[in-house]
């Protein structure tokens, strides 16, 4: 399919099943970490489509956060993939600059370390991904597809597809389906966080401020992504 066709779809439930007729169960799977991503496991789950579900476990999740794996993994009746990164990796940065470097050089090594290469490792398996990215999201996500080849991850011998069912919609529309068909959240949510990682770089954010100040605060609007989604930055002039 071109990619390009890929926005003739009118709601995600549309691309839900294009996505599970068009590859292997064990090929593809939902990236699941907040709010949106949930929306989309209850969206398969109501249309019957059984997509494997991954999770990143960096080790430094608030106690909420786990609670909430365990919620979701319940109350679907599914098994979340918790992909975890290498011990000795983890100890290596400890080791060479405490618990806490992100805070002066930026999160982007720790980030590497917790995330980029757990996900780098499970995608590896993969043909596909499945994210709850929106295009509203951040100032970096604005020319988000809903279908694209995911070149940060893919390589000469192996190419990943990556999906972004939710693109075109906003945090409303993503509340208005929580609460419409009961779907389990993030109790964070409760106490004015909005966008939820690590507890050391998660704060709560103000009702005027945009949800993505809570993450990684202390750096510019334009550094506040991770690298699990590198490809879509894009780069803010100044």
């Amino acid at each position: 399919m071109d990619f390009q066709q890929a926005s003739t779809y009118t709601e995600p439930q549309h691309l839900l099943r294009d996505i599970a007729s068009r590859f292997d169960r064990e090929r593809v799977a939902i990236s699941f970490s907040g709010a949106e991503d949930v929306v989309l496991i209850d969206m398969a789950h109501r249309e019957g489509l059984e997509f494997n579900v991954f999770s990143l476990d960096t080790g430094r999740l608030h106690p909420e956060t786990y609670a909430y794996f365990e919620r979701v993994r319940e109350h679907y009746g599914i098994a979340i993939e918790l992909l975890m990164p290498s011990p000795a990796a983890v100890a290596d940065l400890v080791r060479a600059k405490g618990l806490f470097s992100f805070y002066k050089d930026g999160h982007g090594e720790c980030c590497a370390v917790r995330k980029i290469e757990p996900l780098r490792r499970k995608l590896g398996e993969l043909d596909a991904w499945v994210t709850g990215q929106r295009k509203d999201q951040s100032v970096t996500r604005t020319d988000l597809p809903l279908e694209q080849e995911d070149r940060a991850f893919s390589t000469e011998a192996h190419r990943l597809l990556k999906f972004n069912p939710l693109a075109d919609w906003s945090s409303r529309d993503v509340w208005a389906y929580i609460r419409t068909h009961k779907v389990p959240y993030n109790e964070l949510h409760d106490q004015g966080y909005v966008s939820i990682g690590c507890q050391p770089c998660t704060r709560a954010v103000g009702p005027h401020e945009h949800e993505r100040t809570g993450r990684w605060w202390w750096e510019e609007a334009t550094a506040r992504e991770c690298g699990l989604h590198a490809q879509n930055v894009v780069k803010i002039l100044g």
